[in-house]
């Protein structure tokens, strides 16, 4: 796995909703705004499931997912892919939860995707726009 540089977290750090892109065994692609998406550690995000249906069904075929990370504060972005592991209990599961329910509290919080970051591209309009960058 790789870890997001300081500038790659700050920017994360600014975004409210991300655009998550899955895709089905035979390839159709699947993207969604989400709210409920936080940084773990370097190398991890969690991502809830709330009301997920073609992303779940996509992640049980193909596990990997896509997260698009641009923003007016951002200067700049970058896509970051990684491996998905879908828990629905446990202590992750757990804080994941408690977390939702405080902010949301009608929110059904009913799953957890942790992601492990794989690769980093930057997709900032240029000469390295598609460029692996981690």
């Amino acid at each position: 796995m790789v870890a997001l540089t300081a500038e790659m977290k700050a920017a994360f750090s600014t975004i409210k909703v991300f655009p998550v892109a899955t895709a089905s065994k035979e390839g159709w692609p699947n993207v969604v705004p989400i709210g409920f998406v936080e940084l773990a550690s370097d190398d991890t995000i969690w991502i809830a499931d709330n009301f997920m249906k073609k992303t779940l069904a996509n992640i049980r075929e193909n596990p990997k997912l896509s997260i698009f990370i641009w923003g007016p504060e951002t200067q700049g972005c970058f896509q970051i892919k990684g491996d998905v592991e879908l828990k629905t209990s446990g202590p992750e599961f757990d804080k994941m939860h408690e977390t939702v329910r405080s902010k949301m509290a009608q929110a059904p919080a009913k799953g957890l995707l942790i992601v492990k970051i794989r690769e980093v591209f930057s997709c900032t309009p240029g000469p390295t726009v598609g460029e692996k960058i981690i």
